[in-house]
């Protein structure tokens, strides 16, 4: 009996070892926000954190009447926060969470925690949404930052849109982050 035990440890120490490669640097974001938390004062880290005033959402919503339809105005006076990570490995130790499984973190933060990938055509922008009933009421892209290997671009819109909104912000997005990089 003892035999047998002896043959499942190095199997069982082997998953927990390959568990913990899996999971990034140290213990993973089990949100968005708690994965900005985490990594906004870090090195090789720029964070942008902007939280929407009703002054802010009416001159956001002006804005949007300018340059786009109804459901633009509605989408962007609608916007409650907007956080904006992006990641250079600049030093040794922003190379280093690289190694650890950086990026890894983020897709299987998106992955696992009820975010519903988008299918969207073109560019290398990857979107996913946190729905409450037939509202979006978060928008998170991904993306990479032109020119920097191994690096990435995290954005999160928080808001209270309906899905036509959705696809008329969608399409002002790649603009938004080609500004903030």
């Amino acid at each position: 009996m003892t035999k047998r035990a002896f043959l499942w440890l190095p199997l069982v120490a082997l998953l927990l070892l390959a568990g913990c490669r899996a999971a990034g640097p140290e213990r993973p974001a089990r949100t968005v926000a708690e994965f900005f938390n985490k990594y906004e004062t870090r090195s090789g880290f720029k964070a942008t954190d902007w939280s929407a005033g009703l002054t802010t959402r009416l001159l956001l919503g002006r804005l949007g009447s300018l340059g786009g339809g109804s459901d633009l105005t509605q989408a962007l006076s609608s916007v409650r926060s907007f956080k904006v990570l992006t990641f250079a490995p600049t030093s040794n130790s922003a190379q280093k969470l690289v190694a650890d499984g950086l990026v890894q973190e983020v897709n299987g933060l998106l992955a696992n925690e009820r975010y519903t990938p988008l299918t969207t055509t073109g560019g290398n922008m990857r979107y996913s949404t946190r729905m409450q009933g037939d509202r979006v009421t978060e928008v998170v892209t991904t993306s990479s930052v032109s020119g920097a290997p191994d690096s990435f671009l995290l954005m999160s819109i928080g808001g209270n849109f309906t899905r036509e909104q959705l696809d008329q912000l969608l399409k002002i997005l790649p603009n938004v982050a080609d500004m903030s990089k």
